[in-house]
Order: C-alpha cells, then sequence, then structure tokens
C-alpha cells in the first residue's frame, strides 16, 4: 500500500523517526484541507434554495461555527443532511453516537474546567494554555486534554490562537453544541437536574426563598460524592449555581467574582431591561469552631455584602430593585436567605 488517509480527532503517536505510521497531520486550525471538513455557508444555502426552505439564519445559529485553520462558516454536514431530510432543527450529532467518554473528562476534571464550562454555557468565551496535538494516551492524566479533544471533536471552536504562548480563546461552537452539552452535564446527577433548572429560576426571580432551598436540597441530597468529597466546596458550589442560572442569560448579564465596592461578590445578575431586579449571591462554607448553624452563615454571608459593599456596582446598574441572598452550605446540606435590599 503506497498511502491511505485516516479520520479521526486523536492522534496517533509517532513511535520513532523511522516509523511506518509516521504521517502528516491536519488538525482544526491547519489552513490546507480547511474547506474540506463540512459544508461551506454557500453550499448549505444553495441546498436550502433547492428543497424550498427559507429559514436560513436559524440555520446558521444552529449548525455553524466551525472554524478550520482561517476559513469560518464551516456548517455540521451531518446536521445539515439530517435537518434538508426532515425539515425541522434539532440536534441530529447528539444522537449520531455516544458522548460517555467526554462526560467522564468533564465531571472528573476538577472545579477549573467545571468553572470553564458554566462560562461557555452561559456564552462566553474562555482563555487558555493547552496543547492541540495530545494523544489519547494523555486524555485522562493531562490537565488540558479535555479542551484538546473539545476542539478537535468540533465542541467548541478557537476565536484566537497565539503560537508563541499557546494560549486558544474559546467559545462554544453554535447552539446545536449548547444543546448537548448542557444536557450532557445534567446526565451527572441521578435526578433530572435540568428539569430544575427553569424552576429554580422562576422561584429566584419570584423571591420564592422556600423554593429555591427545597430544590436545591434536592439536588444535593439526590448527588452522594459531588458534595460531600469535594476539597473545595464553596468553588464547587459556586460552579453549580452558575449552571442552575444559565437559562437566564437572556434577561440578564451574568458575572461571577469581580470586583466591586471593598471586597468581590460571587454572583451579579444585571438586568438587561430596567423594570427587572438586579440580584447578588454570596456562597459561603459553614465554618464548625465559628458558627452555630447554617443560619449563622447564612446571615454571615449577607453581612459581608452589606458590609463590604459588594452589591454598589448593582446600584450603579439602576435596576428597578435589588434582592441580595446568602448561600450556606455544609457537606450536602443547603440554605439560602435573604431578600430585597432596595
Amino acid at each position: 500500500m503506497g498511502r491511505a488517509l485516516i479520520t479521526g480527532i486523536t492522534l496517533f503517536a509517532k513511535n520513532s523517526p523511522l516509523a511506518d505510521l509516521n504521517m502528516d497531520i491536519v488538525t482544526t486550525t491547519s489552513k490546507r484541507y480547511a474547506d474540506c471538513f463540512g459544508f461551506t455557508e454557500q453550499e448549505v444555502f444553495s441546498a436550502m434554495d433547492e428543497y424550498g426552505l427559507t429559514d436560513k439564519e436559524a440555520v446558521k445559529q444552529w449548525y455553524d461555527g466551525f472554524i478550520f485553520g482561517r476559513t469560518k462558516e464551516i456548517y455540521n454536514p451531518w446536521s445539515i443532511t439530517k435537518y434538508l431530510e426532515t425539515k425541522d432543527l434539532a440536534p441530529y450529532w447528539a444522537q449520531s453516537g455516544s458522548n460517555a467518554l467526554l462526560s467522564d473528562l468533564i465531571k472528573n476534571g476538577g472545579l477549573g474546567v467545571q468553572e470553564e464550562m458554566a462560562r461557555l454555557l452561559q456564552g462566553k468565551s474562555i482563555t487558555l494554555s493547552m496543547d492541540e496535538q495530545i494523544d489519547f494516551s494523555l486524555l485522562s492524566t493531562h490537565s488540558r486534554a479535555i479542551w484538546s479533544l473539545l476542539m478537535a471533536a468540533g465542541y467548541v471552536k478557537a476565536l484566537r490562537v497565539d503560537p508563541a504562548t499557546e494560549e486558544y480563546t474559546l467559545t462554544l461552537t453554535n447552539q446545536e453544541v449548547h444543546f448537548i452539552l448542557k444536557n450532557l452535564i445534567s446526565d451527572w446527577f441521578t435526578i433530572d437536574y435540568y428539569a430544575n433548572t427553569g424552576t429554580f429560576c422562576k422561584a429566584l426571580l419570584a423571591d420564592d426563598i422556600p423554593r429555591m432551598n427545597a430544590i436545591l436540597n434536592r439536588i444535593t441530597h439526590n448527588t452522594c460524592s459531588f458534595f460531600t468529597k469535594n476539597p473545595e466546596p464553596e468553588r464547587f458550589y459556586h460552579a453549580f449555581v452558575l449552571g442552575l442560572i444559565v437559562d437566564l442569560t437572556a434577561r440578564y448579564e451574568i458575572r461571577s467574582n469581580r470586583e466591586s465596592g471593598e471586597g468581590r461578590y460571587d454572583v451579579c445578575l444585571f438586568p438587561k431591561q430596567s423594570s427587572d431586579r438586579g440580584i447578588g449571591i454570596e456562597f459561603k462554607t459553614r465554618k464548625a469552631d465559628e458558627e452555630n448553624d447554617l443560619h449563622e452563615t447564612c446571615e454571615n454571608a449577607l453581612t459581608q455584602i452589606a458590609e463590604k459593599h459588594s452589591a454598589n456596582e448593582l446600584k450603579a446598574w439602576n435596576c428597578a430593585s435589588i434582592f441580595t441572598y446568602g448561600f450556606a452550605f455544609d457537606g450536602k446540606k443547603v440554605l439560602i436567605c435573604g431578600g430585597a435590599t432596595q
């Protein structure tokens, strides 16, 4: 055999300089063959015209976004083919195979990976250093391997690449990917986590503190090791709650860990419409040697917001009203308190 083409999303390791399997590697940031990994926009729109389909903007939001080299506006070929067949927008890519490996890597990747994933699901970008050409054998040991896999598989795209520092600015590829990852993460929990997402958001916006407590405690009660064994519980809860409120990004600009007043608030929701309330959240782990119970921890969280003027940025936003909440936790036990402050 004179030559062969091997396709896939992770690399074969080169055994030696003289190995027969040494090969030329083409990755997502390579310029060669950049328009051969999927359908171009011209090809997609021409096919839609032929099939009498007109909702091109929606199709673009769902299936466009792939970047290969410097070529943008590459569409998922499988999803486009299925869309032309059914004429319905749906996450066809999710139905084409198993994401078990990806789920395990995200779940076991540590708080850094989970917090970065939460940012991506909010529609934001992340910047990190990684090795794009990492091979399969390092996926479970290399701290940044998950992002190499996600980019190679098409779940994230590189908006910017700095070859000198190997820093990549990444964002989710499109709406279909957002749907897949959101539902993939929901499988971490023994109850339907994202069935509670909308309910928790409604309770938060209604200042229904008993309902918020019931939902969050039900989730933690049914989720064993995540909350009892995590070495950094406050950071984990932070990322966890960000995932719960991700559906509010249409109405709110969600910011976390920003300087405000004399301290740092954990999470603030800035309304996009002046008629909506502004919301500030502070997380606190109970200190057993200093606090009698979760009620005291929760009150201390609210006191910290007040004394350090952490909600100043919300006040400057000219919200219709401001609500602040303390989230106190001790292992799997959670208590939320607070309410209107302005």
